[in-house]
């Protein structure tokens, strides 16, 4: 048996065994959340589920990189906003290794080749490559977000520092005012 052959065979089997992989990274209370895969009441689950399931297609039908690269960075980028490390936010790729390897332990006979298990798992690797590259840039971007919202709160804070500042050389305050009082008594 070819490899594709199995993979499609087994594609509903696998994506859902990787979807369940994927979930076992997020908190207890998360998981339950996520499994619900409705676009409205969880748009992360529906990201997840609906990107996996084209990562997997790209995968066997050797999508070029740009297509392939757009499916990542769907979930890239949610879990890059997430509290996880850079290795813990592209591990969801490799987490199909481990589903395939379950898959084939219960499906196959070892008639599948050599070379094309090292092929699909180099393919992985180079996807787990690419999405460290998306996660890089997508942190890149949410720290420059962070930079020029502090900057832009810093410039605020100083605007009003020197508003309040210019009223006050504006407005005499009530010191002042006795201040010309005593000077006047003191000069009649």
């Amino acid at each position: 048996m070819r490899l594709e052959q199995f993979l499609s065979e087994r594609r509903s089997s696998l994506i859902d065994s990787w979807f369940d992989e994927i979930l076992k990274t997020y908190p207890a209370d998360t998981q339950n959340f996520l499994k619900n895969k409705n676009r409205f009441s969880n748009p992360v689950g529906q990201t997840i589920a609906e990107g996996i399931e084209k990562i997997f297609d790209a995968l066997l039908g050797e999508a070029d990189a740009e297509a392939t690269n757009s499916f990542l960075d769907d979930i890239i980028r949610v879990r890059a906003v997430q509290d996880f490390t850079p290795s813990q936010a592209v591990s969801f790729i490799l987490l199909l290794k481990d589903s395939l390897l379950k898959e084939l332990k219960k499906h196959s006979q070892g008639d599948i080749p050599y070379e094309e298990l090292l092929e699909f798992d180099s393919r992985i690797d180079r996807l787990t490559l690419s999405c460290f590259d998306i996660f890089v840039k997508c942190r890149e971007k949410l720290y420059d977000i962070k930079a020029n919202e502090l900057r832009n709160m810093t410039f605020r804070i100083l605007q009003r520092a020197n508003a309040l500042g210019e009223d006050r050389e504006e407005k005499p305050g009530p010191a002042s005012d006795s201040d010309d009082n005593n000077n006047k008594r003191g000069n009649s």
